[in-house]
This record gives C-alpha cells, sequence and structure tokens, in this order.
C-alpha cells in the first residue's frame, strides 16, 4: 500500500535540498566569478605599472630586471589564485553536495 503522506514528505524533501542546493551553488559562482575579476583586475592593473616602468628604463639590463621581477609576480600571483579558485570549488561542491546527501540519507532511512 502506498502511503501518500510519506510520498508527499518525501517530495517535500527532495524539492527543499534541492532549492539549498541551488542555492550553495549560486553562491559558490559568485565567489568565484568575484574572485576571477579581483584577480584580471589586479593582473591588469600590475601589467600597467610595469609597462609605465619599461618606459622609463634607459638600459637593456634594467628592462630585463624589470621584466623579471613581474614574470616572477606574476607567476606567484597566478599560483596564488589557482589554490583560491580551487579552494573555491571544493567549497562549492561540499555545500552544493551537503543539503541531497543529507535527503538521501534521510529517504533511505525512511524507506
Amino acid at each position: 500500500m502506498i502511503n501518500f503522506d510519506h510520498v508527499q514528505t518525501l517530495t517535500r524533501d527532495g524539492v527543499e535540498a534541492t532549492v539549498k542546493s541551488f542555492g550553495a551553488l549560486s553562491t559558490g559562482a559568485q565567489a568565484a566569478a568575484t574572485q576571477a575579476a579581483d584577480y584580471a583586475r589586479h593582473s591588469f592593473e600590475q601589467g600597467s605599472q610595469v609597462a609605465e616602468r619599461l618606459m622609463g628604463v634607459r638600459t637593456l639590463e634594467a628592462a630585463v630586471q624589470v621584466q623579471s621581477d613581474y614574470f616572477k609576480t606574476a607567476y606567484e600571483n597566478l599560483v596564488t589564485q589557482a589554490s583560491k579558485m580551487g579552494e573555491i570549488a571544493s567549497s562549492t561542491a561540499k555545500d552544493t553536495f551537503a543539503p541531497v546527501e543529507g535527503f538521501a540519507a534521510r529517504s533511505l532511512k525512511a524507506s
């Protein structure tokens, strides 16, 4: 015999878990987009500063040093950014699947 109250409760809980899951995904996507935009802005500003410094250099040696310093800093910033984006992705995945996991566990217990 089908218990319609049980089915209704499972359906409601499933919808709630899905809504929470999409909310977490949306929050994570916003965090990633904000982080990417900040990194792009910072990289552009840094590149502009280096271009200005290169225009003022008088020797090839100085130009090579400015570029070398820039590449080193840009690489360090890229590695830091990749780490931050990885943390955001990991956190988003965990937060996104937590409501669904909880729902699945409760549903299997109730069955």
